[in-house]
């Protein structure tokens, strides 16, 4: 889990849904909340980005979009030969 650039929005987003808890709970809990909720979108994140990593492989084919295999499109290239 690396910090991205985009990790500022969801930090102040959770800030301020912290700063919306505190009227309800205190802020040790609010801030308990949101440290967990922080750290569990940037798990789901993660293991989607490797989920579709995995789906995609050596890339996806321009023409019929289909997954490359060994440098070649299953649907394209086997229908030429």
């Amino acid at each position: 889990m690396k910090f991205e650039k985009r990790d500022i929005v969801l930090i102040v987003g959770l800030f301020l849904f912290m700063i919306g808890l505190m009227p309800f709970m205190a802020p040790i809990y609010a801030a308990i909340i949101v440290t967990l909720m922080y750290f569990g979108i940037k798990f789901y994140v993660g293991k989607r980005k490797q989920s579709i990593t995995r789906e995609i492989g050596e890339g996806i084919c321009l023409e019929c979009g289909a997954k490359i295999v060994e440098t070649k499109c299953p649907n394209c290239d086997y229908a030429k030969e």
